[in-house]
């Protein structure tokens, strides 16, 4: 059970459409970082790393993942513009699973013990306050 299955399938569907103006700005700038590229390249990867500090990221996280992608374009020797997506997608989701995820297997909120204190962390105006409230809201 992860963090987010205490909402209900209407809350879960409120917070992914809050979530959509994120992501269309994430996949919209990684759009444009590679318009007019067919292959990816150092450019390339270099307006992908450029995207991903911009993004928050984290410079740490942002390295592994150009390293990773370097040695995948590497291995596959071609690889299009058009693939970096899913590219970006899997090796993501495999730095998420290798990263000691054990301890949240299981994870629930107690019931018991309230309140319930959740540490939040992130730069200015990426929405901290916002979703501070929408989780108070929907926990209730």
């Amino acid at each position: 059970m992860g963090f987010f299955n205490f909402f209900t399938k209407e809350k879960k569907e409120t917070l992914d459409q809050g979530l959509e103006k994120t992501k269309e700005s994430f996949f919209g700038k990684l759009t444009r970082a590679v318009a007019g590229k067919s292959k990816v390249d150092d450019e390339v990867l270099d307006n992908l790393e450029e995207v991903l500090v911009t993004s928050d990221v984290g410079v740490d996280t942002t390295l592994n993942i150009i390293k990773r992608i370097e040695a995948r374009v590497e291995r596959d020797k071609y690889v299009t513009t058009d693939e970096l997506n899913n590219i970006l997608r899997d090796e993501i989701a495999q730095l998420l699973t290798e990263n000691n995820t054990d301890d949240t297997e299981g994870f629930q909120i107690p019931a018991d013990k309230r309140p319930y204190v959740v540490l939040v962390v992130g730069v200015n105006g990426v929405g901290k306050t916002t979703t501070i409230g929408k989780l108070a809201y929907w926990s209730r």
